[in-house]
């Protein structure tokens, strides 16, 4: 138990990816690699969307990043999270904010990821505060701090108590596959930590606590059957360890980061990009999640989505900063984008809800 370690993070490597201005020259083809692919906003013209421009509908969810230290430092992390990334954490003066507006306006999720956000060290309050005020609360829980410092032993009755709905990664049901991607040791603190969910009601049928699983794809292949993924898992968690959650999500891997970082060391860029952009699927752009959600970085910065955050994309409103939210500003924005977003909309399509067509 303890720090999991599979990789080490850009930074710490001193890698040019590191960078996300670097990451977008990459994706467009003027570094690394001189392949140019179609360009996103034209294909979704093509689609039928007007002049390549994607609008959001309205937000629904309020997604903070408040931290990108975590207990572990995995292979395809889009955030480039890792025990080095003391300094990316939200302050006490942001998450403030974040209620003021949270309270000022009818958005009625509160999804909260990192790193492992609960090693925020305002996590719990912050927590708290948002269920005083009504909101439903998410949180994205790599599960293995659960067990891997007695701090946190008691993180499933905190989150039962208040009611937070844990979303938690899983690669696989074999160890041999969840440690190959997360670190030694990872699949069975993963396992120690849905059994403790599980005691205290997490997952368990007529139970209002949900544990929600979360699958992405080990390579560089576009995930399966998201219903055939869930009904697999459950049958093999409850044989093997009988553990029990309520839904999978299947997201597809981002082509940024430490992904991106591992496709380029393996010469597996370009293969996947096309892989990605054969599968694009017009009827996933509907539902991808920038259009209801709204991204908040550790440091106040707004932005469409997660993986906007990580490039340094943000939003083209007029206040791109928690202390400038403007809600209806930023419901009538443009959405901005690049060519990761033909991750969002292969097959049928990723969010941080899973499938979306």
């Amino acid at each position: 138990m303890g720090i999991h370690q599979k990789t080490k993070s850009l930074t710490s490597r001193h890698s040019a990816l590191a960078d996300t201005f670097f990451q977008l020259k990459v994706l467009n083809g003027n570094a690394l690699t001189d392949k140019h692919f179609p360009l996103f906003s034209k294909k979704i013209k093509e689609a039928g969307f007007s002049d390549g421009v994607l609008k959001p509908t309205r937000i629904e969810i309020f997604q903070l990043n408040i931290g990108k230290l975590c207990n572990q430092t995995c292979a395809h992390c889009h955030v480039d999270a890792g025990p080095d990334k003391k300094e990316e954490n939200m302050g006490r003066e942001s998450l403030e904010k974040c209620l003021e507006i949270l309270a000022a306006h009818d958005i009625m999720t509160v999804d909260i990821t990192g790193g492992a956000p609960e090693m925020n060290p305002h996590f719990r309050w912050f927590v708290v505060e948002c269920r005083k005020l009504g909101k439903k609360v998410m949180v994205r829980c790599n599960l293995t701090i659960i067990v891997s410092n007695k701090k946190f032993h008691d993180l499933p009755v905190f989150f039962a108590e208040h009611q937070v709905e844990v979303v938690s990664s899983l690669p696989h049901y074999s160890a041999h596959r969840t440690d190959a991607q997360r670190g030694d040791g990872v699949f069975d603190d993963s396992i120690k930590a849905m059994q403790m969910l599980n005691a205290v009601g997490y997952g368990k049928e007529n139970s209002d606590l949900k544990l929600n699983l979360v699958y992405n794809p080990t390579g560089t292949f576009l995930p399966g059957n998201q219903a055939s993924l869930e009904s697999e898992f459950k049958r093999q968690l409850k044989r093997k360890f009988d553990i029990d959650f309520n839904s999978l999500y299947a997201i597809t891997n981002m082509p940024i980061s430490r992904f991106l970082d591992y496709m380029l060391e393996n010469g597996q860029y370009e293969t996947y990009m096309q892989t990605l952009l054969d599968a694009f699927n017009p009827s996933a752009v509907a539902g991808v999640m920038c259009r209801n959600t709204i991204s908040v970085g550790w440091d106040g910065y707004l932005y469409d989505c997660d993986f906007n955050q990580m490039l340094d994309l943000k939003v083209t409103s007029k206040g791109t900063h928690i202390n400038d939210f403007d809600l209806s500003a930023l419901e009538s924005r443009d959405i901005v984008l690049n060519q990761h977003c033909y991750g969002c909309t292969a097959g049928a399509g990723s969010s941080c809800g899973g499938q979306v067509a």
